[in-house]
């Protein structure tokens, strides 16, 4: 099977974060030969199609989003609807079954990857295709929310349940909150599309897969895949670290000369994703937190729920006493760019996974400050299994950070005799250092191919 081209089918879950992670990994299967057919919204196509690097063999088939009650008119992804209505656009994507069907019949593809749509795996093998449950979260985050363990207690799932791990989770620092335990399971067992919950939604994905994939390696999460493969009782394949591509643009000149006033590794730079966006309180306090330490900072961020701008959300005299030093930016930035520039010495990051692996390629300090749901275990891994970073203290019962609280995490990190600072200083170099090693990404993505040959043997 090593020198056979696979025919692989993806259908990612509407979201961008998910269909960007679904393209990566498509490039890198189409640099061995492999022929992929990529199920995506219409309008998202044109989105996605620069980061296609091989158009010869990866073909976008454009998917029509079915009308929903409660949908906005023309919502594809996440993006376009807000965080109550996406269960809505998961009823749509689960509409789609009949024509993805009908697709996979004309196709005869070896495998289908796919995250979020529980029926796949049933119908993959009434047509005999192999399936593999590819997901964007890590494996601590499957491991600690969505193991079967949780299930063999026979009881509703409540808050307190989650404040610990699971029987037989590796030992580690990952616990919840309060607040993180009570948000998580309001979004696990609610319902995630029509008549079925998030949770039942994945188990039934990854109890009927042939495979389950992560884009990570051992050597970072060993412990965690090795506790999913017994819990699942299938392969758990990795397809090594999802290392961005070398950008092929500069950075925007404005940007470039504002950053150029500044001393090397002197410049806080954050930025929270395209879908983070904070209450005004929150807002406020994280941009009094940067003022407060004194050192020039650049801030991409939403404007918080229920504003137009970031401009109208600042603090009363704030951009008078940071001009020249500070800048809160609304619109879109090329991070990738700005982790890479000398001066930036820190990255304030929401813990998505695909910022994470940015930050963690490029020399800044990680401080953590997670949102929702995988990215409170992402923070926990990098911060108190890793120790690459230092997460930002929020109050056990609110959730909510302080301007002080968000000053004391960045200090911590930036100030030369901070120990905290030269821990995760060493850590992080030591990982970027393997990251980065020669050959890494491609011997793992060479196991991943050979390992998905041996489902079909």
């Amino acid at each position: 099977m090593a020198d056979k081209t696979f025919h692989i089918v993806m259908y990612p879950w509407f979201a961008m974060g998910h269909l960007t992670a679904f393209v990566h990994i498509s490039n890198k299967l189409a640099e061995r030969g492999h022929i992929i057919s990529f199920f995506i919204p219409t309008k998202t196509q044109s989105k996605l199609q620069h980061f296609n690097l091989h158009p010869d063999l990866i073909t976008f088939i454009p998917v029509t989003v079915p009308a929903v009650d409660g949908l906005p008119l023309g919502a594809e992804t996440t993006a376009d609807v807000p965080y109550p209505l996406q269960s809505f656009l998961m009823t749509a994507m689960d509409l789609t079954q009949l024509n993805f069907e009908a697709s996979l019949v004309k196709l005869k593809p070896h495998f289908v990857f796919f995250d979020l749509t529980h029926w796949i795996p049933p119908l993959t093998r009434r047509l005999r295709i192999k399936c593999v449950h590819l997901l964007t979260v890590s494996p601590a985050t499957v491991g600690y929310l969505l193991s079967p363990a949780r299930e063999f207690t026979g009881k509703q799932l409540t808050e307190a349940d989650f404040m610990e791990p699971p029987a037989g989770f590796p030992p580690s620092s990952i616990k919840l909150h309060k607040h993180e335990a009570r948000g998580i399971t309001g979004f696990i067992l609610k319902e995630y599309g029509k008549g079925i919950s998030f949770r039942e939604r994945f188990m039934i994905g990854s109890t009927n897969a042939d495979a389950i994939g992560f884009k990570t390696c051992k050597e970072m999460e060993g412990p965690y895949c090795d506790y999913l493969e017994n819990q699942f009782n299938k392969p758990v394949i990795l397809a090594g670290p999802a290392l961005p591509e070398p950008p092929i643009s500069t950075l925007e000149e404005r940007w470039a000369k504002w950053m150029e006033q500044f001393k090397s590794k002197t410049v806080i730079f954050c930025a929270f994703g395209s879908e983070c966006v904070l209450q005004k309180e929150q807002f406020q306090e994280l941009v009094l937190g940067f003022e407060l330490i004194g050192l020039p900072f650049f801030a991409a961020l939403k404007p918080p729920i229920g504003i137009e701008t970031v401009e109208s959300a600042l603090p009363k005299g704030f951009q008078e006493r940071v001009q020249g030093r500070g800048v809160v930016h609304g619109g879109w930035v090329q991070q990738q760019l700005l982790l890479g520039h000398p001066s930036v010495g820190c990255f304030v990051t929401h813990c998505g996974s695909g910022s994470l692996t940015e930050g963690m390629v490029n020399e800044c300090q990680l401080v953590l400050v997670p949102h929702v749901g995988d990215q409170i275990i992402n923070a926990r891994v990098m911060g108190g299994y890793l120790k690459v970073g230092v997460e930002v203290e929020r109050g056990e019962e609110d959730g909510l950070f302080t301007k002080d609280s968000v000053c004391k995490a960045i200090r911590s990190v930036m100030e030369v005799d901070s120990e905290v600072g030269k821990e995760v200083k060493a850590n992080h170099a030591k990982w970027r250092e393997f990251l980065l090693s020669e050959g890494l990404e491609s011997s793992y993505i060479d196991g991943f191919v050979q390992k998905l040959g041996g489902l079909l043997e």
